[in-house]
């Protein structure tokens, strides 16, 4: 997709914060030191669109991007991170749940991991919820970069080879380099259907 515009549209913590219209949206969601920020301003061709940090843990909101004109980014709170405080930690479940479950323009989840670690617990449950709640979503490997060929190929085998990844399909990605990039944009470009 071309990018002509992309710009930040407002900042949610409840339903009747979530900015109005029809457009379609894709999530984007993964722990808080995965490279989610990183991602999505690769996708977008900015720099600092979506905010990053060197202190993980400091989106504690949901934040919408307007793309074109037509289409949302939609950037969910990391989970999973320890430094967060614990209230913090609990509030992350029901707020982005309550996104997730209601929110009728949602047509993709990015479920984003970091290619050189492994599964937790934490990236477990939110696939598995997805799936019970039968929201499509695409796993997405970032720092792609770190890993030679072959410790890709078993990466990729490990997960497709576990039951809940069956028959998933893997894209690595990484911001530094633009690999993946396209491939990314093609599944989301899928997941949204026509365009005006």
């Amino acid at each position: 997709m071309r990018i002509r515009t992309a710009e930040f549209i407002q900042s949610a913590t409840r339903p009747s914060e979530y900015p109005r219209g029809n457009f379609p949206e894709v999530a984007f969601a993964g722990k808080s030191n995965v490279g989610k920020s990183s991602l999505i301003n690769a996708l977008l061709n900015r720099k600092n669109l979506a905010k990053t940090s060197s202190s993980p843990g400091r989106t504690q909101s949901i934040n919408f991007f307007r793309v074109n004109g037509k289409i949302s980014f939609v950037d969910l709170p990391g989970y999973g991170y320890a430094c967060v405080p614990l209230a913090l930690r609990r509030a992350w479940k029901p707020m982005v749940e309550s996104y997730l479950q209601i929110r009728k323009e949602l047509r993709l989840v990015v479920v984003i991991l970091d290619a050189r670690r492994e599964v937790s617990p934490e990236d477990m449950d939110l696939m598995d919820w997805l799936d019970h709640h039968r929201i499509p979503f695409l796993l997405v490997l970032t720092k792609a970069d770190k890993l030679s060929s072959l410790d890709r190929a078993r990466k990729r085998r490990s997960l497709q080879e576990n039951p809940p990844f069956a028959g998933t399909e893997v894209l690595f990605f990484s911001a530094l380099t633009g690999e993946g990039k396209a491939e990314l944009w093609k599944k989301i470009e899928e997941a949204l259907g026509p365009q005006e």
